[in-house]
């Protein structure tokens, strides 16, 4: 009796390791890739052999994406929007910015965490990278509003930061907004959160629960991965309102870029980043993966479905790599002053 008992728990064990496997291979052949598990593979990924990540240009960064003093009222910092705290966005549906302006498009602001696999920037794709993205909200009149001059005298009036750069990048380097918004962007691209979805790619088969791998396996066959796919779960652009009209298509007045392209959003720590779409209408999670079935698949996504997806989608909350808010240098007599029209 004991050797059957036996025998039928090495089976039960035998036919769970082949389906983990089964499943595993599933999500790869479907395109989904997970974050390597070790430091030095995932250098290889993010880093930039002409400017590469060092421990000073990471920490000058972090000053400069707290520092609200790059922004033409000296209130708005790049946190402002992306918040680290909130899951690297606002939690509102259209961001804020100079003057308690609205953004014109109704456009809701994104993630930073893992923004450094997306193969584009912007709702509308116009960056392909980082540092040409972290350009664009600091001039930008709906939203921080400063001249590249002006963030260029903030900074080289402040001593402190002088050093700083010069201590990350040689005594000779030339201290300009292209200098400045690129040591932020070397800071964004250290903003990767692996999670146990990706422990379970790379091989541990304990690393989900059973229902998140029936949620897993119900995204992929639903056709989920058509448009999230990749390291992302999403970051490149596809065509929007495939089989049928978003809901609330004409809340705002985006359509995206000239071929009607719309860069889908990662769904890595999804939970933390309502409200869902570009312009920040939904808030139900369950409700964003139904939409989204009608918009872009052209089905009916039922609620059990839909949990199972949701079910799945939670373990997309990575690990956060730790922040500790830095102290900013002194400002001088030198340092620009703030504007607030």
């Amino acid at each position: 009796m004991k050797v059957a008992i036996s025998l039928v728990a090495c089976l039960l064990s035998v036919s769970s390791v082949l389906a983990n496997e089964a499943l595993i291979q599933k999500a790869k052949n479907s395109g989904l890739v997970a974050i390597p598990a070790e430091k030095t593979a995932l250098m290889e990924m993010i880093d930039d052999k002409n400017d590469p990540i060092t421990k000073q240009k990471v920490e000058l960064g972090k000053k400069l994406y707290f520092d609200p003093r790059i922004s033409k009222s000296g209130i708005i910092s790049c946190n402002t929007c992306h918040n680290l705290a909130l899951g690297g966005a606002d939690g509102i549906p259209a961001a804020i910015g100079h003057m308690w302006t609205k953004n014109p498009h109704n456009l809701n602001s994104p993630t930073v965490y893992n923004s450094v696999f997306f193969k584009a920037q912007f709702w509308d794709g116009r960056s392909p990278h980082l540092a040409d993205q972290a350009q664009g909200p600091v001039q930008a009149g709906p939203e921080m509003a400063a001249a590249p001059e002006l963030v260029e005298k903030r900074i080289t009036s402040i001593p402190e930061y002088v050093d700083e750069f010069k201590g990350a990048y040689g005594t000779d380097v030339k201290i300009n907004f292209e200098k400045i918004t690129a040591t932020i962007a070397t800071f964004e691209k250290t903003l990767v959160t692996p999670s146990r979805f990706d422990d379970f790619l790379n091989g541990n088969k304990n690393a989900l629960t059973k229902d998140e791998k029936e949620g897993l396996s119900t995204f992929i066959d639903k056709g989920c991965v058509s448009c999230h796919t990749g390291i992302a779960l999403g970051g490149t652009m596809q065509p929007f309102e495939i089989a049928s009209k978003y809901k609330f298509t004409n809340v705002g007045d985006f359509k995206g870029d000239k071929n009607g392209m719309v860069k889908t959003p990662t769904l890595r720590n999804i939970t933390e980043t309502a409200p869902y779409f570009h312009n920040g209408q939904i808030w139900s999670l369950s409700d964003a993966v139904k939409e989204m079935g009608s918009v872009q698949l052209g089905i009916d996504i039922n609620d059990k479905d839909a949990a199972k997806i949701v079910t799945f989608l939670k373990s997309l909350k990575g690990e956060k790599p730790q922040i500790i808010y830095p102290q900013l240098p002194e400002s001088t007599l030198k340092t620009p002053k703030p504007e607030f029209n």
